[in-house]
């Protein structure tokens, strides 16, 4: 690797498993120390483990616990330079606006928005004490397409991500401190073969749709996050990133 993020630090929520996994391993390759937080403490420590990083297990959700994590990072390292806020659930329960209960509602967005929120809130102190820093919010292709197979909470959840990241991005941009919103597409991970590919045929109705005509991988996203980590992104902030395969600019796609 070409070592672009060599003597920086960069904390990984979610980085047990999935994007977060492959993110941890291509941050570490390019030269980060590498901070990983997960609430698995046993994938999250093997990942730390593999890059000779630091695991702090983390409820994303918790505001305690979050503190805990960005002032762990600082203990260690003494910087936060990249922050990759990546965790996220897509429960089953989450489903039609009709049929998705409060609760379930709740729970998504306190995970996948709120926990942003959390995370953007302790770290940015340190990086305007530094002077710099690349916050990366992990959002969706669904926060700016519309679906008749919702899942309600987790889309609008993921509209919020876009949302906090621009505002964010701009009202930071002259102290250094660049947010941006990666939207990936379907990607291959747990997670999606969980909802959607275990079905063949639920799968084929998707990948319809990506002009690629395939899901993404991890390895893939984790490239963009690399990307918008280092310097060769230095005029990159308040974007909504699409990594998505061309689905989000799709009418009709290649046979």
């Amino acid at each position: 690797m070409s070592g672009r993020l060599d003597g920086r630090v960069a904390v990984v929520t979610g980085g047990g498993s999935g994007i977060g996994l492959a993110s941890v391993r291509r941050l570490a390759a390019d030269g980060a120390s590498v901070v990983v937080a997960d609430i698995d403490p046993g994938t999250g420590a093997a990942a730390a483990a593999e890059v000779n990083g630091l695991f702090v297990r983390t409820d994303v959700t918790s505001e305690p616990e979050v503190g805990v994590l960005f002032s762990a990072a600082i203990e260690r390292y003494g910087a936060v330079d990249i922050s990759f806020h990546n965790a996220g659930i897509s429960p089953p329960e989450d489903d039609s606006i009709l049929t998705t209960e409060l609760a379930a509602w709740r729970r998504v967005q306190e995970v996948n928005l709120t926990s942003v929120y959390l995370c953007c809130r302790a770290v940015l102190p340190h990086m305007q004490r530094q002077g710099c820093g690349s916050i990366i919010n992990t959002a969706s292709f669904v926060a700016v397409m519309g679906s008749a197979t919702s899942q309600i909470s987790y889309t609008a959840s993921k509209g919020g991500v876009v949302a906090l990241s621009r505002e964010l991005g701009v009202q930071f941009a002259r102290q250094g401190i660049r947010v941006n919103a990666l939207c990936p597409g379907p990607v291959n991970t747990p997670l999606l073969r969980e909802l959607f590919a275990a079905d063949p045929q639920h799968a084929q109705r998707r990948l319809a749709h990506v002009p690629m005509g395939r899901f993404g991988e991890p390895t893939e996203i984790a490239a963009a996050v690399a990307f918008l980590a280092s310097d060769d992104a230095a005029f990159i902030t308040a974007s909504t990133f699409l990594v998505d395969g061309g689905i989000s600019a799709a009418y009709v796609t290649p046979c």
